[in-house]
């Protein structure tokens, strides 16, 4: 297999990075899916070889004593290899956003203008832990004419760079410059920073991962970025709701996989229907710690006290708090101050109080009577994600293909003047 370099400066990648992007730009979009196609056959020839990278990944992990659930976003199987191959073929069906025309104008004075998707050029990703990101970053990069620039966390370093290997070779075989994906594997707190500030290289930054990376991006970065936060995402049961969807949603949106940024952390219940909602939701909960306000701990016994940053704490494991409402309008006035922006539910039969619910909440998504778990690129049919956004400038909520580009103003002429 093919290698990049492992003696270049970070600097020196970014610049290769650079380079390609301004190739990748000018890629046709048969080559961008036939070196996607590649991609997921040479993904799916190497299974053995990711898996055993990943291994030596989380037999580390094990030693160093990382949280059991960055374990679990950490570890691979052949299903999730076989599923990022199949991610990058998603990516290949979807139509190519690079040159789409959003506006056309025919001015007074005889010029035509045009807005045009372009691609950002370098994207940058810093991530820990999930292995996957490799793959489905370099694939949505790839479609949307940009360059892949990552750096991922120590603990997945072996994984990385056998995936990075994987997609660099496959790239090249295409005709594609295989720098359009480049792993930095400098995985030191220094390097890190170092990666936050090339801002003469990188166009755009996303970072993946908890609290600790969002706090460095905003005390480090200097070049742009889109947060993609933490998820304290919310299920509100309505007074209208039905039940028993209620239950079988709230079980899936919790313990699906509860290590996950879309997995829900917070159950709000109208008051109206608390008294019958709640000891359900306490018995299918089972192995659930949940922590509740006092009208919450006056109807089951089972439910520990909360404090006030219990009801803004994202998880990741198998605890939950639960605020009882007086009122739709108190619902969303909680979800209001205490969720990341990251996506929201409301299980309801009544379509106003729904309606009501997607105007007040401020999330980049909002689930009408369906799991959070649904807020994922692949289940929206995005091919996969580059991640969520939880701010509000370019992109927000989920980000695919589109959000990975820029726009082109485009004025056509036959000689007009300005005087």
């Amino acid at each position: 297999m093919g290698k990049s370099s492992t003696t270049s400066t970070i600097a020196e990648l970014a610049l290769r990075s650079q380079v390609a992007a301004r190739e990748m730009a000018l890629a046709e979009t048969a080559l961008k899916n036939d070196a996607l196609k590649k991609a997921a056959a040479v993904l799916r020839d190497n299974v053995s070889a990711i898996l055993g990278a990943n291994q030596k990944d989380i037999s580390a992990a094990e030693e160093s004593g990382l949280a059991s659930n960055l374990i679990e976003r950490l570890t691979l199987n052949e299903n999730r290899v076989m599923a990022m191959a199949g991610g990058l073929e998603k990516v290949v069906e979807l139509p190519d956003p690079v040159g789409e025309t959003l506006y056309k104008s025919d001015r007074p004075n005889g010029l035509t203008v045009e807005q045009i998707r372009v691609p950002l050029g370098v994207v940058a990703i810093i991530y820990e832990s999930r292995p996957n990101v490799t793959s489905d970053s370099a694939g949505l990069c790839i479609k949307s004419g940009n360059a892949a620039f990552l750096r991922g966390s120590g603990s997945a370093i072996n994984s990385n760079i056998a995936i990075e290997e994987c997609l660099r070779d496959a790239i090249a075989s295409a005709g594609l410059p295989e720098d359009a994906v480049l792993l930095v594997r400098d995985t030191s707190h220094e390097s890190a920073a170092e990666f936050m500030q090339l801002r003469q290289y990188i166009d755009c930054l996303v970072p993946r991962g908890g609290p600790n990376l969002i706090a460095s991006i905003l005390e480090n970065a200097t070049v742009p970025y889109i947060i993609d936060g933490d998820g304290n995402c919310h299920v509100y049961v309505d007074s209208a709701a039905d039940l028993d969807m209620a239950e079988s949603v709230l079980v899936n949106a919790k313990t699906q996989r509860t290590s996950v940024c879309n997995a829900a952390e917070s159950l709000v219940i109208h008051k109206d229907i608390a008294g019958e909602f709640l000891p359900r939701a306490v018995k299918s909960l089972e192995g659930v710690e949940l922590v509740g306000d006092s009208q919450a701990r006056e109807i089951s016994s089972g439910i520990g006290e909360a404090t006030d940053a219990d009801f803004s704490t994202e998880y990741l494991d198998m605890k939950m708090s639960v605020k009882i409402v007086d009122s739709l309008k108190d619902a969303i006035d909680h979800i209001n101050v205490n969720n990341s922006g990251h996506s929201e539910a409301i299980i309801t039969a009544d379509e106003t109080a729904a309606a009501e619910f997607v105007r007040g909440v401020d999330s980049g998504s909002i689930v009408i009577n369906a799991s959070t778990r649904f807020i994922d690129g692949e289940e929206l049919g995005f091919g996969a994600e580059i991640g969520i956004s939880t701010q509000k400038l370019h992109a927000r909520g989920p980000m695919g293909i589109k959000e990975l580009t820029a726009t082109k103003y485009v004025v056509h002429g036959n000689g007009q003047i300005r005087t």
